[in-house]
């Protein structure tokens, strides 16, 4: 309000200053694109290169794919425990702390001489990106938006691969797992924006976020150890439905879990996430095996097919509004499924390479749009929670998927 003179007319506000940065409206979706998507080249580079990994680490390539599994891991359990960060103490402080992790766990990653120093790095390095994405996928706003964000997920790790074979052959691995880094370029444009993101009030729900890193990471380690795997799920499970009984508003909101709106879509889009990451690894074998195709020729192929796949679903995404729910939830289900029949039966590498397309289309589509189905199923308070809750489910896939290629074609 304006301060009013003895004479009773209003003063003049100071003019604002020319060079003051702009905190109102919305973050220009390129800044968030770029924020969020240079995670995905990270987690997808090491898919051409895990023998040249692994003989540098003096390791087995079943053994180097844990670096893989540890950068999964690190992004399904951070999405959710960095998106309710990002919702208790605002976005200033965990756009900060994931740009210092990313940076951190890169330096780790290009200097490593073993295997666990290299795994801490890398998952330093997904903790970080997982704080970029729940940042840019909560200041995303609708489905149009978040499709050029999930696009942006899907361009850059269809790149992924052939960019890691490409900077390996040319300089080192460790290059092409420091592709990630590049997100930070972004955060000075969004830091301007922090004041969007004010944080809320009340106690930050420790146990509960505890109980369900324990529980994801548990659920992850179902491809390589099933039995002790399952026995520690069940018991993370015992736990954290007792405390979410006990607090019903905290870090997993009871509102959350009775809403079948959300259930459905974090179970749907975790289905489709683990057939996609199951293909992008298993596919290139396969490309080798039945078609006898080269590295070069199924990095280029894969790019391409990907590039499409990633450009179709914004499509998707942008159309969803109009399409309705059960519509978007119909095409993405019967495109995943004709994925993987036909990446179980297919010979030629060009129904090969469509299957991983399909995948990849009908993953990046369902993140795209199921995301922002689970997160109006609460309120606006809660939005991070739902946001980082469904991207737990949908990183689920990235950690499932190389186990299971493992156990199906990398073993």
């Amino acid at each position: 309000m304006s301060t009013v003179t003895a004479l009773g007319k209003a003063a003049p506000r100071p003019a604002a200053k020319a060079t003051a940065p702009a905190r109102s409206g919305q973050v220009p979706i390129g800044w968030l694109a770029l924020l969020a998507a240079p995670v995905a080249a990270g987690a997808n580079a090491p898919v051409l290169i895990l023998p040249d990994m692994a003989r540098s680490l003096g390791v087995a390539t079943a053994t180097a794919t844990w670096l893989v599994t540890a950068f999964a891991w690190a992004m399904a359990a951070g999405t959710p425990l960095l998106a309710g960060l990002l919702r208790r103490r605002g976005l200033a402080p965990v756009l900060r702390l994931s740009t210092a992790l990313v940076l951190g766990g890169t330096a780790l990653v290009t200097a490593a001489p073993w295997l666990p120093v290299a795994l801490a790095g890398r998952a330093a390095q997904s903790l970080g990106g997982a704080g970029l994405v729940a940042i840019a996928m909560n200041l995303a706003g609708n489905a149009r938006r978040m499709g050029v964000i999930s696009s942006g997920f899907g361009i850059l790790g269809a790149a992924g691969p052939l960019l890691g074979a490409t900077l390996t052959d040319a300089v080192s691995w460790r290059l092409a797992l420091a592709v990630s880094a590049v997100a930070v370029v972004a955060v000075p444009a969004v830091a301007r924006y922090a004041g969007q993101t004010p944080p809320a009030q009340g106690r930050f729900d420790a146990r509960g976020a505890a109980l369900l890193i324990a529980l994801a990471t548990t659920l992850i380690l179902l491809p390589t150890a099933p039995l002790p795997a399952l026995g520690g799920a069940l018991v993370a499970v015992v736990l954290l439905a007792a405390h979410v009984r006990r607090r019903p508003e905290g870090f997993v909101p009871a509102r959350l879990l009775r809403s079948p709106l959300f259930v459905t879509s974090a179970v749907l889009g975790a289905a489709l996430s683990t057939s996609y990451f199951t293909l992008l690894f298993t596919v290139p074998r396969l490309l080798q095996d039945r078609a006898g195709w080269t590295t070069g020729t199924i990095g280029t192929g894969q790019l391409v097919t990907l590039l499409i796949a990633s450009a179709a679903s914004w499509l998707l995404a942008a159309g969803s509004v109009r399409m309705g729910r059960a519509a978007v939830r119909t095409v993405l289900i019967t495109v995943g499924v004709t994925a993987a029949v036909t990446a179980a039966f297919a010979t030629s590498g060009a129904l090969l390479l469509l299957a991983a397309g399909a995948a990849a289309f009908a993953a990046t589509g369902a993140n795209a749009t199921l995301s922002v189905q689970a997160a109006s199923a609460t309120t606006d308070a809660q939005r991070p929670t739902a946001i980082g809750l469904f991207a737990l489910s949908y990183q689920l896939g990235g950690a499932f998927g190389p186990g299971l290629a493992t156990l199906l074609v990398l073993g």
